[in-house]
């Protein structure tokens, strides 16, 4: 069984990812140019990788995220869609900040979209059918002509880069026919859902757009071709798979070894599959043959879960989580932007738990964890405050002192907790969703008679026994850290 090896590299380093952006970036913040300025900062703050948002033109130009894509191609360099720039800035100022960043060692992780297409440049006519929408498998009438928007010339770009035509039979179907104005799911004539795709809806191939068809040979190697001359031209170190779980797993089975190969480079790859059953995750893994890592999603519901009751069993927190199962292909996250407040899969969690949430992925030895931007920096449009000054003192204790052995004590269903301890080092995390209180745990006999203090609360102070022993307490709803206490 292959396993993702630079996760496990990353996790001896203590590496963590940031997630660079949220949904609300306003265009005029000109998102390259500002994490360019923030590279220092986030170079001490002990990130070492970052996560950019998709870069290339979406259907809304410079007021699309990047996930509406229109031209792969266009990374703001073309005058298409209204603009020149991307949401967030110029090709050249995008190809800056990722040399600014790999330049003090941390790397870049693209954005990937391939599942669709959106914003075509003409309609065609087409024979197709009208699918259940919640049974894709499950056609509904009989065959008819519409017209459809899936002709891709973009004349902006004129051919620069590559003068492939994006017609209808590159994809399986679309969501609208401009005939009769109707927004229904349409499988065009002689062809059939991609396989090896989430069973949400019978077949989840479909998502959204024009959906690209990954049985046609002239698409895969269009989109192969395409991700080729991108690396090539960005130098990138790494991938995030968006929408995974709407993309036949063999694609990404045979195209990742070929990449890997091809660029003699790890290219760590982690992709989104939005499930919260951790053997669907599971299962894509093996079908993938563990050639990436996932976002732990499972995971980030545990925290939802036990943000919102009391009678959350925090015992049982990391139980069915893929940190759990596959520590080595797991990316674990607290936040992101699609669980942002305002967003479909909107489950934020509140600030009374995202610190205990931090500490269980950035200050334990499993799992490889991802900062949400919008926690470090805030999101003003949904009025969520920054979180840096908790952030930052969490990450330097991960640098600090998450090594050696990790003794956990999750043996009460509110507070629970763990030790890192080595020769040299030891620090204790204790954290509770209700009531608070003590909990006795092993730091190492060589700390006897040490004081340990809680960094968050310096009057917290506890005296270490012979064995090695400290009784560490928590507040109601908080958290603790540990540490010995500086002579």
């Amino acid at each position: 069984m292959m396993y993702n090896s630079f996760n496990e590299v990353k996790k001896m380093e203590n590496g963590v990812l940031l997630q660079g952006f949220h949904w609300y970036i306003k265009p005029e913040e000109k998102l390259w140019k500002k994490l360019k300025e923030n590279v220092d900062e986030y170079k001490q703050l002990g990130f070492s990788a970052l996560w950019l948002p998709p870069a290339y033109k979406g259907v809304g130009g410079k007021n699309d995220n990047g996930y509406g894509v229109y031209d792969l191609y266009d990374l703001g360099e073309f005058n298409q869609k209204g603009s020149i720039e991307t949401k967030y800035g110029t090709k050249d100022d995008y190809l800056a900040c990722i040399e600014a960043f790999q330049n003090k060692g941390i790397d870049i992780y693209g954005d990937i979209v391939l599942n669709h297409k959106m914003g075509a440049d003409g309609t065609e006519i087409v024979n197709a059918r009208e699918v259940n929408r919640h049974n894709t498998n499950e056609i509904i009438s009989n065959d008819e002509q519409i017209e459809v928007y899936t002709l891709f010339t973009f004349p902006g770009r004129n051919k620069k880069y590559s003068d492939f035509i994006w017609h209808w039979y590159h994809f399986d179907g679309i969501d609208y026919d401009e005939k009769t104005h109707r927004n229904t799911i349409f499988l065009f004539d002689h062809k059939s859902w991609d396989q090896e795709v989430d069973d949400e809806n019978g077949n989840y191939d479909y998502l959204m757009g024009t959906d690209l068809d990954f049985s046609n040979e002239e698409t895969v190697q269009e989109v192969t071709s395409w991700l080729h001359w991108y690396l090539d031209i960005t130098h990138i170190k790494g991938l995030r798979l968006d929408a995974v779980k709407h993309i036949p797993a063999y694609f990404y089975q045979e195209l990742l070894p070929k990449l890997r190969q091809d660029y003699q480079e790890e290219l760590f790859t982690v992709g989104e599959y939005w499930h919260g059953d951790v053997y669907h995750l599971e299962n894509y893994l093996k079908e993938v043959n563990f050639e990436m890592s996932l976002f732990d999603v499972p995971l980030h519901y545990h925290f939802y879960d036990a943000s919102h009751s009391e009678n959350y069993d925090m015992s049982h927190i990391f139980d069915q989580t893929l940190v759990s199962m596959y520590p080595s292909n797991a990316v674990t996250f607290v936040d992101n932007h699609d669980t942002e407040p305002s967003q479909s899969l909107a489950s934020f969690i509140p600030d009374e738990f995202k610190g205990q949430a931090y500490c269980l992925i950035l200050l334990r030895k499993e799992g490889y964890p991802c900062v949400f931007y919008g926690d470090l920096e805030g999101i003003e449009y949904e009025n969520i405050s920054s979180k840096k000054a908790i952030l930052q003192k969490i990450m330097s204790l991960r640098k600090e002192y998450n090594n050696g052995y990790q003794d956990d004590y999750f043996d009460h269903p509110h507070l629970i907790g763990w030790t890192r301890h080595d020769e040299f080092k030891s620090m204790a995390v204790v954290l509770t969703n209700s009531t608070g209180g003590i909990k006795s745990m092993y730091v190492g006999k060589n700390f006897s008679n040490c004081y340990f203090v809680n960094v968050f609360n310096s009057s917290q102070r506890v005296c270490i026994n012979e064995e090695g022993y400290g009784d560490f307490y928590c507040e109601d709803k908080n958290f603790a850290v540990y540490v010995k206490e500086q002579s």
